[in-house]
């Protein structure tokens, strides 16, 4: 139980932050509103050092993601037993994340309109260019380069490693994050959508949920192919 305490806590702390870094930049009258693409990748690079440090706390493994859960269970690092304990908490935790954040910015919310970015942007990702095909490749692929280089750290939650994890997450941003928003991470998306079509935000538009399976499916295929390859060449 500590463990998927771990988890919840992780994954909320992670969208806390996240989240609250992309509301900072998007909503009226935030004093951050209009600063640039680095500060995305920085906020999501800390927010996901944090979770880490979060969930160590309470000896989770600092997945926060179910992407990495079913990869590394898939791969045989981890029991599938423990796998639904782990995704409802990263998800719940996603949720609770979100709906603090929307409390901390609802004076901002009530502020910006969607033509001025009051979207589920603020919550999750989508693409710059909608094309299903290649937005899933795109997912597939800065998920596979994370996973790749996350499994060569070990116990992650350790010492200076979740700095590590924090730097991964950034260039992941600034290479592959630009096209679809780089989810890497189903309960990132999931979690925050719901909240967004779920709570009472003032103005808000449309959840886009014909585009959420995308953050779902790739991270899990690309975590999953990192795995396999690592198991055959390791």
């Amino acid at each position: 139980m500590s463990e998927i305490l771990g988890e919840f806590l992780g994954t909320m702390v992670l969208i806390m932050f996240g989240v609250g870094v992309v509301a900072s930049i998007t909503l009226n009258k935030a004093l951050a509103k209009g600063t640039s693409w680095l500060m995305v990748a920085f906020g999501w690079g800390f927010a996901v050092m944090f979770g880490i440090y979060t969930a160590g706390f309470f000896a989770a493994p600092g997945h926060l993601n179910p992407a990495v859960t079913i990869s590394f269970a898939l791969g045989g690092l981890i029991s599938w037993s423990i796998v639904p304990g782990y995704i409802v908490a990263q998800i719940a935790g996603a949720f609770c994340g979100a709906a603090i954040t929307t409390c901390h910015f609802y004076p901002h919310f009530k502020e910006t309109t969607v033509e001025e970015g009051n979207s589920v942007g603020i919550y999750a990702t989508g693409p710059a260019i909608p094309n299903k095909p290649f937005n899933l490749i795109s997912e597939i692929v800065a998920t596979f380069a994370f996973i790749l280089c996350l499994l060569t750290l070990g116990e992650f939650t350790e010492g200076l490693k979740p700095l590590i994890v924090a730097l991964l997450v950034t260039a992941i941003g600034c290479s592959f994050g630009s096209t679809t928003g780089y989810a890497i991470n189903p309960a990132r998306d999931f979690g925050p959508r719901l909240a967004y079509a779920l709570l009472p935000i003032p103005n808000k538009g449309t959840a886009n949920w014909s585009y959420a399976w995308i953050p779902f499916v790739g991270p899990t295929i690309g975590a999953t192919i990192a795995v396999v390859l690592i198991n055959i060449i390791g």
